[in-house]
């Protein structure tokens, strides 16, 4: 016996596919035992972010803390990272190739002006999550950057950030739980 999870209406196609194949689809039970979702996990290098590494470490930490469906964690020795962390001289930035790849940028010339280190790696990791800059913006939205201004320091993505990075990997998590899905045993 096989246990397959579905969603949404995936479940119905997939019944309707097996009955056309001669296979007998069959509804779990209603109560069978959600099981949660593994988060997807993406590695970082921050080998590069010089001065910068502690406030990385804590952005992604934040990310970590903040939503279920993605977990960002250091690359191992020799590991090929998802996201490469670098400090340079010119503005923080990030240059995202797909989703959870890419290239983020910790520029010395934000810091200099005073803006936070943390607040910086916190957004530039929201890019490479699927977030685009929102600006201008209030100090509540960690995606206005640095709309915001030098005097904001918070950090945290603010509910819809997090309910966006939750759809972009793996839609099946709202509000921080994973949604209904359906169960098909396939004898």
């Amino acid at each position: 016996m096989h246990f397959l999870r579905l969603t949404g209406g995936l479940a119905a196609a997939c019944a309707l596919s097996l009955s056309l194949m001669g296979g007998q689809a069959v509804a779990g039970p209603a109560d069978a035992p959600d099981i949660p979702l593994a988060a997807r996990v993406l590695t970082y290098d921050a080998g590069g972010s010089a001065e910068f590494r502690s406030a990385v470490d804590r952005g992604a930490a934040i990310w970590n803390e903040s939503v279920d469906a993605v977990e960002l964690r250091p690359a191992a020795a020799g590991q090929r990272a998802n996201i490469r962390v670098l400090a340079d001289d010119g503005w923080p930035r990030a240059l995202p190739t797909t989703l959870g790849n890419g290239t983020v940028y910790i520029g010395r010339q934000a810091v200099g002006q005073g803006y936070d280190t943390i607040r910086i790696a916190a957004h530039e990791l929201g890019h490479i999550l699927g977030l685009p800059d929102r600006k201008p913006g209030p100090c509540s939205s960690l995606m206005s950057g640095s709309s915001a201004g030098t005097a904001c320091t918070n950090p945290l993505p603010n509910a819809a950030e997090k309910a966006e990075v939750e759809g972009n990997f793996g839609g099946e998590f709202v509000g921080g739980a994973p949604a209904p899905r359906a169960e098909l045993i396939v004898d």
